[in-house]
């Protein structure tokens, strides 16, 4: 089984088995590029090239890419620095009241919680975390939380430890069926899972690049439901936020009518751009193939692992897995497991407890044979 890639791509793993993509994924060096080019022109040119026409255009490359990733309009998409500024941002925009909840699990990533977090000690707002188990949390534990008064469901569609998957499209029609909105972390799973937004009935949708998305550290893609555009403003603001970003006057700010309001101050641009070159390079392999894959690749890492009698927590339901594979090794100390591992040229993961394997496009059969092979002659040693 070989890897979706070409030769030279991905410079690594041609001596390593690289498997975390859920923590640091691998960049093309054809992003890379972009990102180095943009920034030596600008060290060496200062305002030459990068003048104000292309500082107004900076993020027009990443709509379009951005559009292909979630099957939308490129209105619908808008750039920022990170995941966690996008959706800090959204949340001061909705900013649940008083009276009011937000349902997630206190199985999800911090990030994707804290910035309603940090409203509900302005606001008063209610947070409600799902209880979850082994990095699992289950569809009707989450959804027992979900009342008349819940304002959000802020959620991963993948969660971080154990790689499960959840329904966009059911959890949408229970939010929407409350007057809630669904916000969704898609870190852990954009560039790697098919995502049609406007199909899953999401609200917003918002990934960092760096994961599955083979992108840089520095930017990150927002989806914003048309329904949404106009009515929701933006928590964090600045020049870029006025419709017209050259009329400098401060007497006013009118914001776009597109996703593109929550794009608001300069930034590290080259890092959209590579972020926008990396959407390209996936989107033209295929993400429905690229899943495909490294679902292939997961199968045969469980198999390898059950051989060695571990206990994978992932879940074994197709529509709730992805290629984090996620195990516990009994008896051994997980940060030795993944040490010992790096020193074979063989890269996982600690999370809590376990051990995490991610496979991704540039993974091959053989990646997956050294994994098992050296994991065994740790666990003999």
């Amino acid at each position: 089984m070989t890897s979706l890639t070409n030769p030279g791509d991905f410079p690594l793993t041609e001596t390593w088995s690289y498997m975390n993509a859920a923590n640091v994924a691998l960049m093309p060096m054809s992003s890379a590029k972009v990102i180095t080019d943009w920034q030596t022109d600008v060290a060496l040119n200062g305002s030459n090239n990068f003048n104000d026409h292309a500082e107004d255009t900076a993020f027009d490359g990443l709509r379009v890419q951005g559009a292909r990733l979630f099957n939308c309009r490129e209105e619908d998409i808008a750039g920022g620095s990170s995941c966690t500024e996008l959706l800090s941002s959204v949340a001061w925009a909705v900013m649940p009241g008083k009276h009011e909840n937000v349902v997630s699990t206190d199985i999800v990533f911090p990030s994707t919680i804290y910035p309603f977090t940090r409203v509900s000690q302005h606001t008063g707002c209610e947070i409600r975390l799902a209880k979850g188990e082994n990095g699992y949390a289950s569809f009707d534990e989450i959804v027992k939380n979900i009342d008349r008064n819940t304002a959000v469901v802020s959620i991963s569609h993948a969660e971080y430890t154990g790689g499960q998957l959840y329904d966009l499209a059911a959890l949408a029609e229970v939010a929407h069926a409350n007057d809630a909105l669904l916000v969704v972390d898609a870190t852990q799973s954009a560039g790697a899972i098919p995502i049609d937004a406007p199909a899953s009935g999401a609200d917003v949708i918002i990934s960092g690049s760096y994961k599955w998305l083979c992108g840089p550290f520095g930017a990150a893609v927002m989806y914003l439901a048309p329904h949404l555009h106009e009515k929701l403003v933006p928590g964090f603001v600045g020049f870029r936020s006025h419709e017209d970003m050259w009329n400098l006057s401060p007497e006013r700010l009118e914001y776009p009518s597109t996703a593109k309001r929550f794009e608001s101050a300069t930034m590290a641009f080259g890092c959209i751009k590579g972020l926008g070159k990396s959407i390209e390079y996936l989107t033209d392999i295929g993400i429905q193939r690229i899943y495909d894959h490294n679902i292939m690749l997961a199968d045969r890492l469980i198999e390898g692992l059950n051989g060695l009698d571990l206990e994978v927590v992932s879940p074994s339901n197709i529509k709730e897995r992805t290629s984090i594979v996620t195990c516990r090794v009994n008896g051994f100390d997980p940060a030795g497991i993944v040490l010992g591992l790096k020193e074979r040229n063989v890269v996982v993961h600690k999370r809590q407890e376990f051990v995490r394997f991610s496979p991704h496009l540039y993974n091959c059969g053989d990646d997956i044979e050294r994994a098992v092979t050296e994991l065994s002659r740790l666990l003999k040693k």
